[in-house]
């Protein structure tokens, strides 16, 4: 059995190429070079700063910073077990009002206005006056069964805040489906249910996974705003440790642990944004 023809790149190709590679090497050397010239100028504009050796003492204190990290790592847990419970919340019921709001039957008017009142609402007040209204509104009721843990009432306050966003999200992306979808489904006797389930809601979770992903980014270091309704977590600790000793290291320490768990899950965001539209291109 004779073998196949084997292709061989072209002498243009094989320069293309070597000419694609060379520039990329230029660019990442001029990159590099540019990185470390303007991080090393600024350091020296902040280190001959008059006031440095002060913030120095206050802000960069490496024996305070070694203090301040279980105490402030304790409570950065509070902050993760916040998101991790109001993210769930949050897509359930983003996703809720979405649909609610997507509905064109007459009888469910009053649902849908709701749905819209309730969008307007928690999209135009402040995540902080949110949750200060939760934490010291709900308890002051004192209604039965209206929970009085502080962890569960910053998470009903983000839950509400958070949730608004993400509903417009989901709106965003279910509308992004072209209508001749949705007839093909219904021509194909799916019920109007199952059209969503099936056809719509895939393709549209597809689509708005980069942007929730970046709500999520910052509902996470929104966790921080429930300190102001008196929960003990990173931002409190290091406010509690500031208040004793005068020294603001504490304050890098929280700063430090929100950025170790934020800045992972911003490049994987990338790297689906990224993804997304090499895929619409090709």
């Amino acid at each position: 059995m004779t073998a196949g023809p084997v292709w061989v790149k072209s002498d243009r190709q094989r320069e293309r190429e070597r000419i694609l590679a060379s520039q990329g090497r230029r660019t990442t050397s001029i990159a590099t070079a540019s990185t470390i010239l303007f991080v090393a100028l600024a350091g020296v504009v902040v280190v001959n700063s008059p006031g440095w050796p002060r913030v120095q003492d206050t802000f960069f204190d490496p024996e305070m910073f070694l203090r301040a990290v279980p105490a402030v790592a304790e409570g950065f847990l509070v902050n993760i077990k916040i998101f991790l419970i109001a993210e769930p919340l949050i897509l359930v019921v983003g996703l809720a009002v979405a649909l609610i709001r997507g509905t064109r039957s007459p009888a469910l008017f009053p649902v849908r206005a709701l749905a819209t009142l309730y969008v307007d609402t928690f999209r135009g007040v402040p995540t902080l006056l949110v949750i200060l209204m939760v934490g010291f509104g709900l308890p002051a009721l004192k209604l039965q069964g209206v929970p009085a843990d502080l962890t569960t009432l910053g998470v009903i306050a983000l839950t509400l805040s958070y949730g608004a966003y993400v509903a417009e999200v989901f709106r965003s992306g279910i509308e992004s489906i072209h209508p001749s979808q949705v007839a093909a489904a219904r021509s194909l006797g799916l019920s109007h249910g199952k059209t969503l389930r099936f056809v719509v809601l895939p393709q549209a979770a597809r689509r708005v996974v980069v942007p929730l992903l970046n709500d999520f980014i910052s509902l996470q270091k929104d966790t921080a705003l429930v300190s102001t309704i008196g929960l003990v977590e990173a931002l409190r600790q290091a406010q509690i440790i500031t208040s004793q000793t005068f020294n603001y290291t504490p304050y890098l320490v929280a700063s430090l642990l929100f950025i170790l768990l934020t800045i992972p899950l911003a490049r994987y965001t990338d790297h689906l944004a990224a993804r997304a539209r090499r895929r619409q291109g090709s």
